[in-house]
């Protein structure tokens, strides 16, 4: 045999022996049976474009109110069409959280804040997949809700629907009979974390949406979160003494930072930058980002936007950077352990909330590191580069999509292999399309919850709670903290989905084996 064919020889045992070992690290996944969107072959990157198009047609399946002619959800209907008659106000309209049907006013606000982060830093991704219109769709859908919410400068409405009534009662939105209570807060009874979550909101919808052609609509978005900013910082109040659900438990002052910081973003009015300025002791180092603490949103943004790029970034950078130490395994000051097969574990329950919005973190930090010529940042055990960084929350998306120890997407609809029986009432009960008769409370928990049968609405783009801390789903309806899907979960993987797409892709299998040192670098 020549010299030459021995080298490649021996040179392919070596390649199939690293894949060997790669595969047995989680590092490559298996080959899917094929169907729409799955692993792009046993070294390929999950079909990001494809994921971002569910992930983002989920809001469509979340609506609530009169849908309209291009609804594409079609086993959807209208909803909840006479909210905030009791006190004479427009409240239709909105999503639904999760899998329930009451409307969440400050989760709300904070996925339409995602949503328009998401937006606005990863378009050119967007519009490349050609979902930069369903995208705008689904932060106007909200954004007009919270617009129709802040009824006057000193009320917002922040719930629609009882609770603790809906949490008893399982039927599709189409069929809901139980009260459609509503919540606000005033001047007299204040809930500034809501109030400035939704200026954030608006804020942010703004910059997404100005350049869409409609002005009056823009005009409206900017001044409501102008007006929300006042109300949040001139009536203070935590909204864990005015909210039923959904209280929050870091205090207000996250919130009045993450809105000065949108609204600077926006306007450039100097104001808002007094008033972040002003109000940077409060800023300090955390290892979450979620719909009730967002100081590493507030300091990602300001770091980014407001004080002048790179020279200002050391302002923050600190607390970025520990951030970051927080959750790159081997750091050496990781406080979030990752599951045996790789995913980041905040909690043990509902975890992909939180690793999803911790991924589009990491996602803007690396984007800011290399704008500002940083070589990355330094922990106490490791250095990680802006690439690393990136790259690590790339393999997040990946777990989410497939890469994972049971080769399961954690998205509905995405691949072969995914959860069926979401804990989703509309998803749970077969269409009033197809079953036009109603179904009662009693009759969706006797016949509809417990039932082993997948769900009959394939809900897709959902992305569920997620696996245990052992990389264990059950995939039961019932288990709603592992098998619930919810709006913020989606919001913050599109930027997050949108930024894998930028990342530099796995090498094919198909590649020529001469190039087997370029392989084991990639990882």
């Amino acid at each position: 045999m020549a010299t030459g064919m021995v080298t490649k020889v021996m040179m392919l045992v070596a390649t199939m022996a690293l894949l060997t070992c790669l595969a047995a690290a989680g590092l490559v996944g298996a080959e899917e049976d094929g169907g729409g969107g799955g692993l792009g072959g046993r070294l390929g990157s999950p079909d990001y474009g494809d994921a971002l198009a569910k992930a983002i047609l989920f809001f469509e399946g979340q609506r609530s109110g009169r849908l309209p002619a291009n609804q594409r959800a079609t086993w959807r209907g209208d909803s909840a069409l006479t909210d905030g008659r009791e006190e004479n106000v427009n409240l239709t309209g909105g999503y639904y959280d999760a899998g329930d049907n009451v409307k969440f006013g400050y989760p709300m606000a904070f996925t339409v804040t995602l949503l328009g982060w998401s937006a606005v830093e990863y378009r050119a991704a967007a519009a490349a997949a050609g979902q930069l219109g369903n995208l705008r769709a689904a932060i106007r859908w909200g954004a007009d809700f919270l617009l129709r919410a802040h009824a006057s400068p000193t009320t917002l409405y922040t719930q629609v629907g009882d609770g603790n009534a809906d949490h008893q009662c399982w039927e599709r939105p189409e069929d809901m009979d139980t009260p459609r209570t509503l919540y606000k807060i005033t001047a007299d009874s204040p809930g500034s974390e809501a109030a400035a979550e939704a200026s954030a909101a608006l804020a942010a919808a703004y910059v997404a949406l100005k350049d869409d052609g409609d002005t009056a609509f823009s005009s409206r978005l900017l001044a409501g979160a102008r007006s929300l900013f006042d109300f949040a910082n001139n009536f203070r109040g935590s909204f864990q003494s005015s909210c039923p659900f959904y209280c929050s438990y870091s205090g207000f002052q996250d919130e009045l930072l993450w809105a000065s910081a949108w609204l600077f973003k926006a306007t450039r009015d100097a104001k808002y930058l007094d008033f972040l300025t002003n109000n940077q002791g409060s800023s300090n180092p955390v290892n979450e980002f979620s719909w009730d603490n967002k100081y590493a949103g507030a300091q990602m943004l300001a770091a980014q936007e407001y004080l002048g790029g790179k020279t200002q970034l050391a302002r923050y950078k600190d607390n970025l950077d520990s951030f970051v130490c927080a959750l790159m395994p081997n750091s050496g000051n990781v406080q979030i352990r990752t599951t045996p097969g790789g995913l980041l574990l905040t909690r043990d329950s509902v975890n992909l909330q939180y690793t999803t919005t911790a991924t589009l973190v990491l996602s803007i930090y690396s984007k800011v590191l290399k704008s500002s010529g940083s070589s990355g940042v330094r922990c106490s055990a490791a250095t990680f580069s802006p690439n690393q960084i990136s790259s690590f929350a790339t393999s997040q998306v990946d777990y989410i999509l497939g890469k994972n120890p049971l080769g399961m997407s954690y998205m509905v609809g995405f691949s072969t292999k995914f959860p069926r029986r979401i804990h989703h009432r509309g998803a749970s009960i077969p269409s009033i399309k197809v079953l036009s008769r109603k179904v009662t409370c009693k009759e969706g928990f006797s016949s509809w919850l417990p039932t082993n049968d997948p769900n009959p609405n394939i809900h897709v783009g959902a992305i569920v709670g997620g696996p245990d801390g052992n990389d264990q789903f059950s995939d039961n309806r019932g288990d709603s903290s592992h098998s619930e899907p919810a709006t913020y979960i989606n919001a913050a993987f599109v930027g997050a989905c949108a930024a894998a797409m930028g990342q530099k892709q796995v090498v094919k299998l198909e590649e020529p084996v001469d190039n087997l040192e370029s392989m084991v670098s990639t990882y």
